[in-house]
């Protein structure tokens, strides 16, 4: 499958246990900061309401959606439980030379 890796920001712009929204072409996605300096991206909204995750809380490698509490692992995209069942999609991401790169297809 092509792609290619697109620049999202500079490694120090995400907060440690933060998320941030990342709009390439007509995909929106969620790009992660772990306390221990790893990064993670998975499409960018819930799968239960629609609700870009940006606007949740990061616990660990979970993030939280803001509107009805739905927990994600963004490690791996599985959804924790109720409400939300369906997992997300988890992409690619890079750290070259201070700069976060997702893999986009």
């Amino acid at each position: 499958m092509s792609g290619h890796w697109v620049d999202v920001c500079g490694a120090a712009e995400i907060e440690r246990q933060d998320v941030i929204r990342f709009d390439v072409d007509d995909q929106t996605y969620a790009v992660y900061r772990t306390e221990d300096d790893r990064y993670f991206a998975t499409d960018g909204a819930c799968t239960h309401a629609g609700i870009h995750l940006s606007r949740g809380f990061v616990d660990g490698t979970v993030i939280e959606c803001a509107k009805h509490n739905g927990r994600f692992d963004f490690t791996t995209g599985s959804a924790q439980g109720r409400p939300v069942v369906v997992d997300l999609g988890c992409h690619d991401v890079r750290l070259v030379d201070g700069v976060v790169q997702l893999f986009v297809r």
